[in-house]
């Protein structure tokens, strides 16, 4: 018999071979032979040594069932991430999500037959896949409450990227800790002297806007100066679609110089390019700070933006962390928060100059 034709050992051959039953090498190759079954060194050996003569190797799939995990985990995007022009934005977090089970020796499974409901994809649906990973990670700007309170009430493992209000309990999540980056930014503002600082964008919503506008309106606050908020409307079409700035930005611009506000931190980074732009075109100096990545195109520019760095490939990196704590129950907070890398650029300055 040729190497090609060659039938593979199995568990029975080895049991045969050395006159025990199948159970009995099941527990030596994994192991447990000391806490279910009394066995003889003699045994233990023989069976041991067939396993090396006959080059046996396990079917990795059963071993993961007999071990009650596939090392498989899920990923559930609620926006299309690729290809897109909203791509650029989730891959970095695919990055961190790919090299971090590759590290830990899992296999992804990218859940994409969920259908769309009212603009939006679910995760629940008569065909849905999810147990076929041994948790999933959850990714999208807005995450639909109810299928995170499902989620939680069936204990099904998950994790989201991003932090997530309370939906029947705690959600497992790493995020961005989006205050502190933004109060970072405006207390640098008010060390250049602005006394009159806007926020450009909505502020509420999903959870990485309201907590940048937390963050915003607390160091305000703290810092004694005047804040105001100029509010945004969501652009038409799907976010990978949706290319044109949010809001009115010429009645922003004009609320602004009439409010005597000298620097304005958008939400969006498109709007404060665009903010920035329609400023030089008129002459007026305002300092604008952005305050994350792009998620949707930006006027050309070679200006640097003083703005925020989320740390993207990291989140997606440390979810899958998170999730596997989920999966084996072992101990570790179960929401975490990283740091924004304040990246200086040249378009926050002192005021007046």
């Amino acid at each position: 018999m040729t190497g090609a034709a060659r039938r593979r050992v199995t568990q029975q051959d080895i049991a045969r071979m050395t006159g025990v039953s199948q159970a009995t090498v099941s527990l030596v190759l994994n192991g447990r032979a000391e806490d279910s079954v009394k066995l003889s060194a003699e045994t233990r050996e023989r069976v041991l040594r067939a396993i090396a003569e006959t080059g046996y190797v396990a079917d990795p799939i059963a071993r993961r069932l007999a071990a009650r995990h596939n090392r498989i985990l899920g990923v559930f995007t609620y926006e299309p991430v690729f290809p897109s022009a909203n791509s650029d934005f989730y891959h970095p977090f695919l990055v961190g999500i790919e090299q971090q089970a590759e590290q830990l020796g899992c296999d992804l499974l990218l859940l994409t037959s969920a259908p769309v409901v009212d603009g939006q994809r679910r995760i629940f649906h008569q065909d849905n896949r999810l147990r076929l990973a041994d948790g999933s990670i959850l990714l999208g700007r807005s995450l639909d409450r109810s299928d995170l309170a499902r989620l939680l009430a069936e204990e099904v493992p998950f994790v989201s990227i991003g932090r997530r209000d309370d939906a029947g309990g705690p959600v497992p999540s790493v995020g961005a800790d989006y205050p502190a980056a933004v109060a970072v930014l405006v207390r640098r503002a008010v060390e250049l002297g602005h006394e009159r600082l806007a926020y450009l964008g909505q502020g509420a919503g999903p959870e990485s806007w309201a907590d940048r506008m937390r963050g915003f309106r607390t160091a305000v606050a703290g810092a004694g100066v005047t804040g105001v908020h100029y509010p945004t409307r969501e652009p038409s079409g799907t976010p990978a679609e949706a290319t044109e700035p949010g809001p009115d930005l010429a009645a922003a611009l004009d609320a602004a110089l009439a409010a005597g506000v000298t620097a304005v931190l958008a939400e969006e980074h498109a709007d404060g390019v665009a903010l920035h732009e329609l400023a030089r075109s008129r002459g007026v100096r305002l300092s604008i700070a952005t305050l994350g990545e792009p998620t949707r195109a930006a006027p050309a520019t070679e200006t640097e933006f003083t703005s925020l760095r989320i740390p993207r490939q990291a989140m997606g990196a440390q979810a899958v962390e998170v999730l596997m704590a989920v999966i084996e129950g072992t101990p570790g907070p179960r929401q975490r928060l990283l740091p924004c890398e304040v990246v200086p650029g040249t378009t926050l300055i002192e005021r007046g100059i």
